[in-house]
């Protein structure tokens, strides 16, 4: 049997219904993993960066990312301490953490 995850897509429903709509907005992700999520809201923003410690799940984000993205999705290994202190924080309109608490 194969594995199905939110066939009903109440975990994206929610999460853009908090963040209301993100047509062209720039998105901070904050724990992304390795995209799980982030695929599934990013060709409505206009900009993402997705962070997460882990550097094994950004290398599996980077390779699995879907082609129309690049170029508008960022992801990176970091903490966002570390992103913080290389000076690397902009302004962002929204800034999401999905499962990281």
């Amino acid at each position: 049997m194969q594995i199905r995850k939110d066939p009903e897509r109440n975990e994206i429903n929610a999460l853009l219904e908090f963040a209301r709509d993100l047509t062209g907005k720039r998105v901070l992700e904050i724990g992304a993993g390795y995209g799980r999520l982030t695929w599934r809201y990013a060709a409505e923003a206009g900009e993402v960066v997705g962070i997460d410690p882990n550097p094994e799940k950004i290398a599996r984000a980077q390779k699995e990312m879907p082609k129309a993205l690049p170029g508008r999705v960022a992801m990176l290994a970091t903490t966002l301490e570390e992103y913080r202190r290389a000076g690397q924080v902009r302004q962002f309109d929204v800034a999401l953490l999905s499962w990281v608490l």
